[in-house]
């Protein structure tokens, strides 16, 4: 499908949206405020919110399961994961609003949580098992203030799953299914996913523990004649524990193992061409973590800290072996003076290490301000300030203003929002001093984001908005033969829309498009034009089924035998999900289809994508 039949697409969907509207009126479905919380670390309704935050909640998550985390996060606006739908081991790309995994900040359970050791210092999304997270919350556009180094494009915020008030309650999923490609549609069963928890509350004490595994084969990632198999799997074991010591103090402490290990293809000499090969890759995690929460009238003092190890060994002809570990230490304090006036100050601590031919280290000590004001004449306004304290880049400032005004309109509102906010991302220590490229002499990528948009929320179901975005990156980190910084500023916009609706009580439709523009030069794998859409319907309190639609127009991308770019052709994936619950709702049976109509595209230049696959899984609740 090209790029004038996605357009197409686009206006059934809004037309679509705008019967529902006509509809909707005559329904008595009441649709509860919806809450944001990381724009601001407070509780707040979406109306006084001046940003934009994709809340991914427990039901969407539970419509999605046997899938991974990354190809759930990729159907939201704005955001391209690149490398999600082809082999299962497959390095991820994530592109948030023209950036890449350096500018995207991942958090879980409210840690900063990345690997010093890898080039971007971000975090690797194929560590996490869905099924194990409770909810995401994507905050698009800058966040330094609240969140610090890298956080320029976004802020994925997960939280893990809480334990049961019922004294023990269970759960198991499996999950088995197909994983081919579009020229060998056999329908072997290649791909399992397996999960059990057990959790509950014991008077003050709540605990939960986990363990999943993920296995798949059946594809290579070299496309080539007679590809061999590359295998991936993955282990996850997680432990949570809290303990309510009295109505003002409660802890919660946690630890958890992750592994996986994936069969890879290289470049070989002599030809250095990308080809089918016996090279290997593997990656572990260990996390343990504790959160001390004392709560006092009007406000509350909580600290986060955790320590990651991370292990990771490259079995190649260029391979490698890499050591890390991180202590973050966030102590904040939240004080609500009133209904319309929050703050919040904190500290927040991390020491990274990492062992390339010696052990290299570096420390960010940042104090941090924010404050929200909520008015009761539509006028809303969150700003804040950090100084990061880099210890080798020494101190730098980063602040944002984000106002916002709605006003009432029926039972719902409209709303205008606009902001302005800096970012800091120093060079990671592999950049500074890895295997590979490393330059010592590397300064710190500055980014300016400016945002606005207009939202429309009737309350009842129907929300409408859009935003325009502008980034302008200085220093900007790039590789030639050597990691070093960019001689010329670059300038990212494009702007994004979103519609939602959930018409009378039984069908809801989502819809977003996102446009995206590098106005000099160019920035490989992330499409000008993206678009998604979901249709779903549930046909009973027992039975859902939906159909979804991503449309990814054409990139640029490299090819690695010739070293130079090739532009790659737009493509269309349509979904299918279907589930049944039995035995009063405890039993669920589901069934996914992905890329329906067997599409055949590259996502990468060289590396295999998934054809048609069908996948049936069952879970149990208890």
């Amino acid at each position: 499908m090209k790029k004038a039949n996605v357009f197409g697409f686009l206006c059934l969907g809004f037309s679509l949206v705008g019967f529902a509207q006509e509809q909707i009126d005559s329904t008595k479905v009441e649709q509860l405020d919806e809450v944001v919380v990381s724009d601001s670390r407070f509780k707040l309704k979406r109306e006084n919110s001046g940003k934009t935050v994709i809340k991914i909640s427990q039901q969407e998550i539970e419509r999605n399961q046997g899938r991974t985390v990354s190809e759930l996060i990729n159907t939201k606006s704005g955001i391209e994961i690149n490398g999600s739908r082809g082999v299962e081991g497959q390095n991820l790309g994530t592109f948030i609003r023209g950036g890449n995994n350096r500018q995207v900040l991942v958090l879980i359970d409210g840690v900063q949580i990345n690997d010093p050791s890898i080039v971007a210092n971000d975090f690797d999304l194929r560590l996490l098992n869905l099924n194990t997270v409770e909810s995401i919350e994507i905050i698009k556009g800058a966040s330094s203030t609240l969140y610090g180094n890298a956080a320029a494009t976004a802020v994925i915020n997960i939280t893990t799953k809480k334990s049961s008030k019922k004294e023990i309650s269970a759960s198991f999923l499996s999950v088995v299914g197909t994983n081919q490609t579009q020229d060998d549609l056999n329908y072997n069963g290649s791909n399992f996913t397996n999960n059990v928890s057990v959790n509950g509350t014991l008077n003050k004490f709540t605990y939960l523990a986990s363990f999943g595994n993920r296995y798949a084969d059946g594809l290579s990632a070299s496309k080539s004649e007679n590809p061999e198999k590359d295998p991936f799997s993955r282990y996850n074991t997680n432990v949570k524990l809290g303990y309510e010591f009295s109505d003002n103090f409660e802890i919660t402490a946690y630890a958890g193992y992750d592994k996986f290990k994936t069969d890879i293809d290289g470049f070989p000499a002599p030809a250095y061409a990308f080809a089918d090969t016996d090279d290997e890759y593997i990656s572990q995690q260990k996390r343990v973590g504790v959160s001390p929460k004392f709560t006092y009238e009007n406000g509350s003092f909580q600290v986060n800290a955790a320590y990651t190890k991370i292990d990771r060994e490259t079995i190649s002809e260029f391979g490698s072996v890499n050591e890390a570990d991180s202590y973050v230490i966030d102590a904040f304090n939240k004080y609500i003076f009133d209904e319309s006036f929050y703050t919040i100050v904190g500290l927040n601590y991390s020491d990274y290490n990492s062992l390339f031919t010696t052990e290299e280290s570096f420390t960010n000590t940042d104090p941090y301000l924010n404050v929200v004001y909520v008015s009761d004449f539509g006028l809303n306004l969150n700003a804040g300030g950090r100084l990061n304290n880099h210890s080798e880049y020494g101190s730098h400032l980063v602040y944002s203003l984000n106002p916002s005004y709605d006003i009432a309109v029926n039972e719902g509102y409209a709303k205008a929002f606009g902001s302005y906010a800096t970012s800091f991302i120093a060079p990671n220590l592999s950049q500074l001093f890895g295997f590979f490229g490393a330059n010592p002499d590397l300064k710190p990528e500055e980014n300016q984001t400016i945002e606005g948009g207009l939202e429309f929320n009737t309350k009842k179901g129907f929300r409408i908005n859009g935003v325009y975005f502008n980034r302008k990156e200085a220093n900007t980190i790039i590789y030639t033969s050597a990691y070093e910084n960019a001689t010329t500023d670059a300038t990212v916009h494009g702007f994004e829309l979103e519609a939602q609706v959930d018409v009378v009580k039984d069908l809801s439709i989502s819809t977003n498009y996102t446009f995206t523009e590098l106005k000099d030069g160019v920035r490989l794998r992330i499409p000008k034009h993206k678009a998604n859409a979901s249709l779903g319907y549930d046909f009973s309190k027992t039975t859902y089924a939906s159909l979804n639609y991503q449309f990814v127009g054409s990139r640029t991308d490299t090819n690695f035998s010739t070293f130079s770019n090739e532009e790659l052709s737009s493509y269309s994936l349509i979904d299918l999900y279907f589930s049944h619950k039995l035995i009063n709702n405890k039993l669920k049976l589901f069934a996914n289809v992905t890329n329906v109509l067997n599409e055949d595209y590259f996502e990468i230049l060289g590396y295999t994508t998934r054809g048609r696959n069908i996948s049936l899984g069952l879970n149990l609740n208890l």
